[in-house]
């Protein structure tokens, strides 16, 4: 737990079918690894006490490489369409097994963000107040980015959004809280071989 005040679950989406890249993307290489090593390290690295990774069934070659301590790999029985079904998944798991209290905390960041880093997970951690919970988003300038902190108590709220209302509903919905980061990197994902070739320096 943070400071043994509330407990923090990192969720990863990591069921896209990287249409635009063309190829799996986050088994590309970055660095002396893949993406998915960048973002999982940035994960295990901070203080949040668990990481769901929800991956398709037909990405075993993911699913496997994903397996390390610290992190939780789901797999569906069937491909999540989209990323908030992803996050019911992951929210619906840390329930049954960690049973979280309203005012423990989730937060979510896609898995395509390699220059994640731990000390802004930390950064994010450290702006919520559990007695008082908000939403958490940090910002650059004018620009907000991830991950997203959310009260475990929005949770139950994720199953009455509309078939066409993603994830974002809630901070809309919800006054967040902004916590200031100076380093614009976090928005750097990777969707195309041109971000790739850019942001890697191949």
């Amino acid at each position: 737990m943070v400071d043994g005040s509330f407990a923090s679950f990192g969720i990863v989406p990591a069921a896209g079918c990287s249409r635009r890249m063309g190829r799996p993307k986050l088994l590309m290489r970055w660095r002396d690894g893949t993406v998915i090593d960048a973002v999982l390290n940035a994960w295990r690295a901070s203080r949040v006490d668990q990481v769901v990774v929800v991956v398709r069934p037909e990405d075993q070659a993911l699913a496997a490489h994903c397996q390390r301590p610290g992190v939780h790999v789901l797999v569906p029985s069937e491909s999540p369409a989209e990323m908030k079904i992803s996050v019911q998944l992951a929210i619906a798991h840390l329930q049954e097994r960690c049973q979280p209290s309203d005012t423990d905390a989730w937060l979510l960041a896609p898995a395509d963000l390699p220059e994640l880093s731990a000390r802004l997970i930390d950064h994010v951690l450290a702006g919520y107040q559990p007695s008082a919970p908000r939403i958490v988003v940090p910002r650059v300038r004018d620009r907000r980015g991830h991950p997203v902190l959310f009260p475990w108590l929005l949770a139950n709220e994720l199953d009455q959004l509309g078939s066409d209302e993603g994830v974002s509903v809630l901070v809309k919905r919800h006054a967040p809280a902004e916590v200031d980061w100076q380093d614009d990197r976090m928005f750097a994902d990777i969707d195309t071989p041109e971000d790739y070739r850019r942001l890697s320096g191949s």
